[in-house]
């Protein structure tokens, strides 16, 4: 049997321990070094795994037992974290979005096909049951031809609990940049891609207060709209509309819905890898939770990298795809542009939609590279 795709680790921050969690359960693949510009955080992040050790940057781009980075730094670090990736020779898993702007995503994109290397992106968490199963409904016809979507992401705030909330705040966050990603990758998935957009969007707080940890009480200002609408132009023709806010306390909105011609789906938490998908036909009086019919079960922030590796060793496509966090960052962008202008615009991105993750499927079972 082929030997794991060995795993580097960029950042340390509160996601890290869950990856690594994984990545350090699953077969296919193995972390192997942490590093990041806090040596004390990489000490400590990689404390629990046997095997992974705390190294520097440089160390960890220059190493030949690192196969794949997974970047797993701010928004604003992903394009220098992606070059010395990608000029180093290493394949390239990250965090979402997958850059600031599509100036820097296409960068990123050219370098890595230079190269001959790989790049995913998150979020993986469509890639589980949930989602997986929603987009098989979707595909079969469960509730006809799709008309129109509504997706909603309503909280009041990251800062209320993250003790360095900032960055959520700044140029590469935003409710649409942080949470968007979640919600309009599993739309795409399951309607395909957008080919234009209308949004508004607005920003009631010019600054926030931390809530948590000990800069509780520290105050800080608000550079990006922090609840932005819109409506999505699918190119098959349906209609999504969608809010994301940190300004709404209180909300008994749905997740996601997909309303058909013969009934409505009702979608679990795009942010979650498992949640029941509901039915209700048109002429149905009770709604009926539908069987698992896709997905990698009892998954967790991960599986999209194994996805990958076992993608790289059998030479066929992986699913959390950067031509696929392309085409959502590319909407995300032109949906604020949008915004700005007050008017609509078009989205002159796609992607190929990846294979379904088929019921049944265990992560157990990736092929090793």
């Amino acid at each position: 049997m082929a030997d794991p795709l060995r795993i580097g680790v960029v950042g340390a921050g509160n996601i890290s321990g869950e990856y690594l969690e994984t990545l350090s359960a699953l077969p296919n693949v193995r972390p192997v070094q942490v590093a990041t510009r806090d040596p004390e955080r990489a000490r400590a992040a990689v404390a629990r795994f046997p095997g992974t050790r705390a190294t520097s940057l440089p160390e960890l781009y220059a190493s030949d037992e690192v196969d794949l980075v997974l970047d797993l730094t701010t928004p604003a670090a992903h394009l220098e974290v992606s070059r010395a990736a990608i000029e180093a020779g290493k394949h390239l898993y990250g965090e979402k979005p997958l850059a600031m702007t599509t100036g820097e995503a296409r960068s990123i994109l050219t370098a890595a096909s230079a190269a001959g290397v790989r790049v995913g992106c998150a979020p993986d968490t469509v890639l589980g049951t949930g989602i997986q199963t929603a987009r098989v409904c979707v595909e079969k016809g469960e509730i006809g031809t799709p008309v129109a979507a509504t997706a909603f992401m309503t909280t009041p705030g990251h800062e209320r609990w993250h003790p360095d909330p900032e960055f959520y705040y700044r140029p590469g966050g935003g409710p649409l940049l942080d949470m968007g990603p979640y919600y309009l990758t599993a739309l795409v998935l399951m309607l395909g891609p957008v080919r234009r957009v209308t949004g508004l969007s607005c920003a009631p707080r010019r600054t926030r207060t931390i809530g948590s940890g000990p800069r509780a009480g520290t105050t800080f200002p608000v550079e990006v709209a922090t609840h932005v609408t819109g409506v999505l132009e699918h190119e098959g023709g349906a209609l999504s509309t969608l809010m994301l806010s940190f300004d709404v306390w209180h909300s008994t909105l749905p997740r996601i819905e997909v309303y058909g011609t013969e009934g409505t789906l009702a979608v679990p938490d795009p942010n979650s890898f498992t949640g029941d998908v509901r039915v209700c036909h048109a002429g149905d009086r009770e709604w009926r939770t539908a069987p698992v019919l896709g997905g990698y079960r009892g998954v967790a922030r991960g599986i999209g990298v194994a996805d990958m590796a076992h993608a790289i060793a059998t030479g066929t496509p992986h699913r959390a795809s950067a031509e696929l966090a392309y085409h959502v960052l590319d909407l995300m962008e032109t949906l604020l542009a949008a915004a700005e202008s007050g008017g609509s615009r078009r989205v002159d991105s796609g992607f190929t939609r990846p294979e379904p993750v088929p019921a049944g499927a265990r992560p157990e079972d990736l092929c090793p590279g």
